[in-house]
């Protein structure tokens, strides 16, 4: 296994893992939208880094509460509830077919029926998971690697979070991209959302209700062929693509109209922390700098005057 703090991953080596983890995340996932009740802007569907895995803490059920968490360093998904009973499901390569329904009759010997939604979501391929068999791969090389950069970034994202007033999301992982999330609100409403591929308008409705500005890791995919931290602002307001940001490495990207930084820059500077916090700091100024939000009252530390 990886033992670096940043370890590497190029998306080419491991795409076929990721695809296929990509699935088994948004099967528990749903599970977690099925068993939970709605939090502003999706907030009850969101996975947790731990220092392990990700997790989708404790869920309720007919009066027992469950969680299930995917274990990267022994390769397991583990369902456990509060009256002690448990069960462990192997991750290794296999369909995704085959993991869902193992996975749904893990949590029917346990006592828990929950139905959901089959087909996946934020993809190309909408193929239901218990018909997926093409998407088969598990490398636990991989999937160790990216749980690293996970628990790394969401560190470093909870310092940047911690230096807001403001509402702000909790630092965590959503299924649907793939990304780990940190978001900030200026606390007015925001436009009505248009809506994005391969998901419902009224998600992204819900998502983007108030001004944001948001920020956090993803591994890749589509026009972006690598890992990267991202910056975005909704809506974005005139000139945000020009503003200057840190570091030099970081770019605006057209087509996905967000800020990039590569992911590599961060793993091969000589303080990885301080890059990352400057990227994330320099794209939240372009977004509340230009939208005009109260900073004085939303921020901990004085507004920059670099």
């Amino acid at each position: 296994m990886a033992t670096e703090v940043w370890p590497s991953l190029p998306l080419e080596n491991w795409k076929a893992t990721y695809s296929t983890l990509h699935m088994w995340m948004q099967i528990v996932g749903k599970i977690r939208l099925a068993c939970t009740p709605p939090i502003n802007h999706w907030w009850n569907v969101t996975l947790y880094v731990t220092s392990r895995g990700l997790t989708t803490l404790s869920m309720p059920y007919e009066g027992r509460f469950f969680e299930i968490e995917f274990d990267f360093i022994d390769h397991t998904m583990l369902i456990k509830t509060s009256v002690g009973a448990s069960k462990i499901i192997r991750l290794d390569s296999r369909p995704v077919a085959e993991f869902y329904q193992e996975t749904m009759a893990a949590l029917r010997s346990l006592g828990i029926a929950v139905t959901i939604w089959t087909t996946p979501v934020e993809v190309e391929d909408r193929t239901p998971f218990e018909q997926d068999h093409a998407h088969a791969a598990y490398d636990p090389e991989y999937a160790h690697r990216v749980w690293a950069i996970l628990l790394q970034t969401s560190r470093v994202l909870t310092e940047f979070r911690s230096r807001f007033l403001g509402k702000v999301s909790p630092v965590h992982f959503f299924w649907g991209a793939f990304d780990l999330a940190v978001t900030r609100f200026s606390g007015r409403p925001a436009p009505e959302h248009p809506g994005a591929p391969n998901i419902g308008r009224f998600v992204a409705v819900e998502a983007y209700s108030h001004e944001v500005s948001s920020c956090g890791f993803w591994p890749g995919g589509g026009p972006v062929d690598m890992p990267a931290f991202y910056a975005y602002a909704y809506p974005e307001p005139e000139g945000f693509k020009d503003y200057p940001i840190k570091p030099a490495e970081a770019f605006y990207h057209k087509q996905m109209k967000e800020f990039l930084l590569p992911y590599d820059v961060v793993r091969a500077a000589k303080a990885p922390d301080q890059v990352l916090l400057e990227f994330l700091q320099t794209t939240y100024e372009a977004a509340a700098t230009l939208s005009h939000w109260d900073r004085p009252a939303l921020e901990r530390t004085p507004p920059s005057t670099a």
